[in-house]
């Protein structure tokens, strides 16, 4: 009689990965996570109840087929396991380091609610692609019958990289144009190695640069060639820019010196670990050693913000966010960890100006919740006489992204956008308003996660596959 692998969710308590010690982890920027062990990662799997209404699958942006992938890994066959992960998400393993799984399909899943605690879906689905790049399972891509239509992309963050993926794998030509010197996007210069290691990302960088995708890099569109010069060259267009413009505060003294924007601060911190020069990193700019650093902000920048300041050895790091730590939007676990490395959070706090020609401190107002807001949340209203100073050498602004108006920077005034600048798009297809002009991510959506960028990015590229007649690719379900 074969052992039952499955529901052991009564009997296996739920186990995260061993975790590194907050001491010897602020130290450096490794992931604060190891490796499962092969039978621990089956062991975890195997809680998994195969329920008949799977709300992981279901709160999933890509519709994975998660417990399929568990039964397969629970039972031991991990080269299936990593194929049929594979089959719906360009990147599980980046998906699995970085997706806000306790609000996704981890918060969803059954047992969860249940009370018997969630399956470890996101570090199983790191260990079985982990292991999938050191056994050899992941293949180089092989386009199938060359066509002679191009693609040409712009943008190589995850909507792009997946769009491009999935379009070279049919035999078209594609050439991916961005204004980084490295590919990746935010995965490459916005996220930090405690979080998703650079070598992951490069790894399938290399991996489409080897099945034909061409990049262009050190390329912004609008200045070193023009958009109507690349849809000249190319049949299809993708739009996956990404949001870069960072949101402002309008406060006194906000343009002191020692402030700075959190793209520009974790871009620096990111190039640094590639060993590149930064003059702005090595003059102190954008580097929090020996600083009492606060960020302002609660989502999940600003808490690489704050975890990035630990490592570089700042005395001291506090967050300021205007809600209480239930409402904030930002990740709970990265919250956890934060808490663990020494960041302060301050809840309930704003910022109301700045002090110093080079920033001392600055003055926050505390706040309370009063009633929901339109988007249902609590708003925070400020308490009277309730101010005071906060000591800072160096303020970080973590208050969200915001679209570049592409139609004005590009002369193309045929782009049509939203009232919040965003392209306006065909909500099955992404096509825009311009024929063969296609947009994915940020750029459609506002500052949104990039398993949802990959997700658009598959689509975009299946309705061009479509409009072509080419046999349709597997890709995530409407």
């Amino acid at each position: 009689m074969v052992k039952q692998p499955m529901l052991k969710f009564v009997t296996v308590d739920g186990q995260m990965p061993e975790k590194r010690p907050p001491g010897p982890r602020k130290g450096d920027f490794d992931e604060i996570y190891a490796e499962y062990a092969r039978e621990k990662a089956a062991e975890q799997a195997g809680r998994c109840s195969q329920c008949g209404v799977p709300y992981c699958q279901t709160h999933c942006p890509l519709h994975n087929n998660i417990p399929d992938w568990l039964r397969l890994t629970a039972e031991g066959r991990l080269q299936e396991a990593y194929d049929l992960s594979q089959a719906t998400n360009t990147f599980p393993e980046i998906c699995g380091r970085i997706c806000p799984q306790d609000r996704l399909c981890e918060g969803n899943c059954v047992i969860e609610q249940s009370g018997h605690g969630t399956v470890t879906i996101g570090s199983i689905e790191k260990y079985i692609t982990d292991a999938a790049w050191k056994e050899g399972w992941v293949k180089p891509i092989t386009p199938g019958a060359v066509r002679t239509e191009s693609v040409g992309i712009i943008g190589a963050g995850p909507g792009g990289l997946a769009a491009a993926d999935m379009l070279c794998r049919q035999g078209m030509r594609v050439t991916v144009y961005d204004r980084h010197d490295r590919a990746g996007g935010l995965m490459t210069y916005g996220i930090p190695g405690f979080k998703l290691e650079k070598p992951v990302v490069m790894q399938r960088i290399r991996q489409l640069e080897q099945g034909g995708v061409s990049f262009v890099l050190n390329c912004n569109v609008g200045e070193d060639i023009s958009f109507a010069g690349i849809r000249a060259r190319h049949d299809f267009i993708v739009i996956a820019t990404g949001v870069y413009t960072s949101r402002e505060l309008q406060a006194p003294g906000v343009g002191a010196g020692g402030i700075t924007r959190a793209i520009n601060y974790l871009t620096a911190s990111n190039r640094k670990s590639f060993g590149d020069d930064v003059p702005e990193f090595t003059s102190g700019k954008l580097n929090a050693k020996g600083k009492r650093v606060v960020v302002i902000g609660g989502g999940d920048t600003a808490m690489d913000c704050v975890r990035t300041a630990v490592r570089q050895g700042a005395t001291s790091v506090k967050c300021l966010y205007r809600r209480d730590r239930a409402n904030m939007p930002g990740s709970q676990r990265e919250v956890t960890n934060a808490e663990e490395e020494g960041v302060e959070f301050v809840w309930c706090s704003a910022p109301k100006g700045f002090t110093g020609d080079a920033i001392k401190g600055v003055m926050v107002q505390n706040m309370r919740l009063g009633p929901p807001d339109a988007t249902g949340r609590q708003s925070p209203e400020v308490i009277e006489g309730a101010d005071y100073v906060e000591a800072a050498d160096m303020v970080v602004m973590a208050l969200g992204f915001e679209p570049e108006m592409l139609p004005m920077l590009w002369d193309c005034p045929g782009l049509e956008v939203t009232r919040w600048g965003t392209i306006k798009t065909n909500s099955r297809t992404h096509e825009t308003t311009l024929e063969n002009v296609y947009a994915v991510g940020d750029i459609v959506r506002g500052a949104a996660l990039v398993v949802w960028a990959i997700r658009d990015g598959r689509e975009a590229a299946t309705a061009i596959l479509r409009k072509l007649a080419v046999p349709p690719v597997t890709v995530a379900a409407e």
